[in-house]
C-alpha cells in the first residue's frame, strides 16, 4: 500500500490471528468487561476478546451483524476505526504509565475489501518500543509514534489497515 491517498504508507499485517496471545490477569480481565460496557466503545458494534497481562497485546472483534451493517451489506467504515480508535493510546497509557501523557495526533484508514464475516484485529507493543519512549524522551519532551493495524478475517485476509499516529509526552 505505498502512496496511498489515505495515508497508510506500509502493507498491512496479513498474519492470522495468534493461537497463544499472553495470559490475561484478573485486572485485565475486568478492564476488558469495563471496556466493553463503556457507551461509545459498545456503540461501535466491536468487543475487545483479550487484554494481555502487561497491557502489550489486545485483540478485538469486529462482528458482521445488524448493528455493524451497512446499507450494502458490509461493515460500516464506522465500526471499524471505531473499533481500532482508543486501543494504542490505552496501551501506551496503561504500559508508560502516569509520568506521560499520550494523545491520538491522527490517522488513516484503507479500505481494502468488504467484511462480510467477523473482522479481527491484534494490537502489540514489543518491550523495546517502550524501554525506546522512556529512555528517549527528558521530562517536557515529546515524540510521534506510527502504528499499523490490520483488520482480518479467520482466514488472514485483510479487509481494512489503519495507521495511527499518537503523541507521546514524559511529563516534567
Amino acid at each position: 500500500m505505498t502512496d496511498s491517498p489515505s495515508g497508510v504508507d506500509r502493507d498491512p499485517d496479513p498474519r492470522p490471528l495468534r493461537e497463544d496471545p499472553p495470559a490475561e490477569s484478573l485486572r485485565t480481565r475486568l478492564w476488558r468487561h469495563g471496556f466493553n460496557l463503556l457507551p461509545a466503545y459498545r456503540g461501535t458494534g466491536a468487543r475487545v476478546d483479550h487484554i494481555g497481562a502487561d497491557w502489550r497485546y489486545v485483540r478485538i472483534r469486529v462482528p458482521f451483524n445488524w448493528r455493524t451493517r451497512n446499507a450494502v451489506g458490509a461493515i460500516f467504515g464506522g465500526s471499524l476505526y471505531g473499533a481500532i480508535d482508543p486501543v494504542y493510546m490505552t496501551m501506551l497509557r496503561r504500559t508508560l504509565g502516569d509520568g506521560f501523557t499520550v494523545w491520538d495526533k491522527s490517522a488513516a484508514i484503507e479500505f481494502l475489501e468488504p467484511g462480510r464475516d467477523t473482522l479481527y484485529a491484534e494490537f502489540s507493543l514489543a518491550d523495546d518500543e517502550i524501554e525506546a519512549l522512556r529512555a528517549e524522551l527528558d521530562p517536557g519532551e515529546s515524540t510521534d509514534r506510527r502504528y499499523l493495524v490490520s483488520l482480518v478475517d479467520d482466514g488472514g485476509t485483510v479487509h481494512a489497515a489503519c495507521e495511527k499516529t499518537l503523541y507521546v509526552r514524559r511529563d516534567e
